[in-house]
């Protein structure tokens, strides 16, 4: 066990970033490549910059042949080149450089992040796209310029949410109050109360209940009856 320690302890470690390791595919290169790729950084790590293809042959379990054809195919798909480089004691010497690689990934993360940005541009559209049909459909009637005007500016500047806004408008439409002042009225309300989505305002609403209700009824539950005096009553 104490051998066994001790070589464990002096082969070191080969360190792969985990990014390469969830986008290797994404980056075009195949499970054979990224196998090569792990045995060529666990020698340049070592300080040796051109593996030998026979080594790394005997490690993977193929013949030299399968190595070359992945080292060939790794350099056409981009992966990496092979450089002129000068050692600590000046003489030149070729290795292997995956700056290529590091390139492609730092590409994929813009690409990414591209996507991302894209389809929430579009989810917001079609949002704003939804606030204004159904205002249009609860008042029955195309809003004015001024309308759209206010209602952008809850999106843009008041950063209000469209489903904020969307409980707004049913608030509206239940107290039968078809127009934006109403609505602006509710939404400031809210944000005064610092209520920024339709599960919070949900929420206010279920604590507000049995306050009003309270009010309403008696201790018993049962709404209370109300006297009623002549003024010539003694």
């Amino acid at each position: 066990m104490d051998d066994f320690m001790h070589r464990y302890i002096q082969d070191g470690q080969t360190s792969v970033a985990n990014y390469l390791l969830d986008n290797f595919r994404a980056v075009g290169m195949t499970t054979d490549q990224l196998l090569v790729y792990i045995q060529l950084r666990r020698k340049m790590d070592q300080g040796v910059l051109m593996p030998d293809a026979d080594e790394l042959a005997k490690k993977l379990g193929w013949n030299q042949q399968r190595v070359y054809q992945v080292l060939h195919e790794m350099i056409e798909n981009k992966l990496m080149t092979i450089e002129s480089v000068t050692t600590s004691q000046g003489q030149s010497q070729d290795a292997y450089d995956f700056r290529l690689l590091v390139e492609k990934l730092s590409q994929l993360s813009v690409q990414e992040k591209t996507v991302v940005a894209k389809a929430t541009k579009q989810a917001e559209t079609t949002d704003r796209a939804t606030v204004f049909g159904q205002i249009e459909t609860e008042f029955g009637r195309p809003l004015s310029p001024l309308e759209m005007e206010s209602i952008n500016h809850w999106l843009d500047d008041d950063h209000y949410k469209p489903e904020l806004i969307q409980l707004a408008l049913k608030e509206a439409v239940l107290n039968q109050v078809y127009n934006l002042k109403y609505m602006d009225r509710i939404l400031l309300n809210w944000e005064k109360k610092n209520l920024t989505t339709a599960i919070q305002v949900q929420r206010d609403k279920e604590r507000q209940q049995p306050r009003r209700s309270a009010k309403l009824t008696t201790p018993g539950g049962e709404v209370p009856d109300v006297p009623i005096f002549k003024l010539t009553d003694n």
